[in-house]
This record gives C-alpha cells, sequence and structure tokens, in this order.
C-alpha cells in the first residue's frame, strides 16, 4: 500500500489580481482550498492583504526539504 502525504500551504498577499492568480495556479497544479479565505488591513502599506490555506495529497513520505510550490 503506497503511503501517502497531505501537505500544507498558506498563500498571502496583497488583495490584487496577483493574488487571486496564484491561487488560481495552485488549484489548477491539484491543490484543494482548505478553509476560508482570511484578510487584514496592513496600516503601514495601506493596503488589504489576503490569506489562503492549500492542501494537496501526494504519494510518498513528508520529507522537510520537500519543494512545496513545485509540488
Amino acid at each position: 500500500m503506497a503511503r501517502q502525504t497531505t501537505l500544507y500551504r498558506y498563500l498571502t498577499g496583497p488583495d490584487d489580481a496577483a493574488f487571486c492568480h496564484r491561487v488560481s495556479e495552485a488549484l489548477s497544479k491539484g491543490w484543494v482550498l482548505y478553509g476560508h479565505p482570511t484578510l487584514t488591513f496592513d496600516a503601514k502599506e495601506q493596503r488589504v492583504v489576503c490569506g489562503q490555506a492549500i492542501i494537496k495529497d501526494v504519494d510518498g513520505p513528508y520529507a522537510p526539504d520537500m519543494k512545496l510550490s513545485e509540488q
């Protein structure tokens, strides 16, 4: 029986099209939304910052040197 690992990433960035594209790209690579998105206001930069957790099941054991963005 093959062992599977669930990977976790938390994407953050300004509330703009680039952030949406990063999330969309991850979804197109098999990542799945995990939980609700978050929003906060960065008073120093005067902008809204988004966060979204994503997960993905992959074959094999977890290793700390895995490049999550390349999965």
